[in-house]
């Protein structure tokens, strides 16, 4: 179903720019406007919001935070890679520190 034309935009850029075709010009205006207010989504609403891969946007967002980005890069480590970072002290005091740290740990 064709709405007509407003004919805003030709008489709006009238001093700015010749409009070969405003009826064209407006149609399109037309069909921008209706895809920026959601005239779509809302015409047309699935019913249920998903994704490739099943996961909501909540749960896009969480595995995409900063925090849980540095956990995956951690995870993917092995383990004589972590145990060098982790006692690659620069000072005798920092290394102390840190064996006092895991030393303080429960065992899992």
């Amino acid at each position: 179903m064709a709405r007509p034309p407003t004919n805003r935009i030709a008489p709006a850029l009238a001093g700015l720019a010749p409009v070969a075709e405003p009826e064209a010009c407006d149609e399109m205006y037309e069909s921008l406007a209706r895809l920026h207010s959601n005239y779509y989504k809302h015409k047309y609403p699935r019913p249920r919001d998903t994704s490739f891969s099943g996961l909501t946007l909540e749960e896009y967002k969480l595995i995409l935070s900063t925090d849980a980005l540095g956990e995956l890069k951690d995870m993917n480590k092995g383990l004589w890679k972590k145990l060098q970072e982790k006692f690659a002290a620069r000072s005798p005091e920092e290394k102390q520190k840190v064996w006092a740290q895991s030393l303080s740990r429960p065992r899992t």
